[in-house]
């Protein structure tokens, strides 16, 4: 799942949205201690997440689907198409229309920019140039993503080659992704009532 799955499935409470955003930047336990407890919350909902997501049949099926040398990189495609699938049944999940959705990102991440590592703060320079979250319902947008990781990767990679498979690669991300997604939201609302006990909420 990519940062568009996280901030659906963290809910509406804005720690947890806000720890969706920075799970990918926060690493280790010890960084969780800058944060207030539901922010902490949500960056290790966020791992649980990834955690969870890549133990499911679906994904791991995906994964060995992978033509070489494209099976390396499989975790980003899946990833970015779980935000492209997600996209585009966009009211199957979510009461907001997804453009006001990327609007109320915006708006929380700007309350809390102080809080916000540089990382986070270029992607979202990027993601404002691109439209993104909005525009990830256009499998250009998802292909144009996957080449600009691929450019930052330190080796050489094919993610800018991936609309050589993709034709082959959508329809089974297609039929995977409903399923898949069912079950983590299961996940997540077990791991929230876990952790309720222990936070109070």
């Amino acid at each position: 799942m990519n940062f568009l799955a996280h901030l659906v499935l963290a809910g509406e409470n804005e720690g947890l949205r806000l720890g969706a955003m920075l799970g990918d930047f926060v690493r280790g336990r010890h960084a969780l201690a800058d944060f207030e407890e539901k922010v902490q919350l949500g960056i290790m909902l966020h791992r649980h997440i990834d955690t969870f997501t890549d133990s499911q049949s679906g994904i791991s099926e995906l994964r060995s689907w992978f033509p070489k040398p494209f099976r390396r990189y499989g975790g980003i495609i899946i990833d970015l198409g779980c935000d492209h699938e997600l996209a585009k049944r966009w009211d199957s999940y979510c009461d907001v229309p997804l453009d006001e959705f990327d609007f109320e990102v915006r708006a929380m991440l700007g309350r809390h920019h102080t809080l916000l590592p540089d990382p986070l703060k270029r992607f979202m320079s990027y993601a404002d140039r691109r439209g993104l979250f909005a525009t990830y319902r256009e499998k250009s947008e998802i292909l144009y993503s996957l080449a600009g990781i691929g450019g930052r990767l330190s080796r050489p990679n094919p993610l800018h080659r991936v609309a050589e498979i993709w034709a082959d690669f959508e329809p089974r991300l297609s039929v995977a992704f409903e399923p898949v997604f069912c079950q983590v939201q299961s996940a997540v609302s077990d791991w929230l009532k876990s952790r309720s006990t222990i936070t109070g909420s």
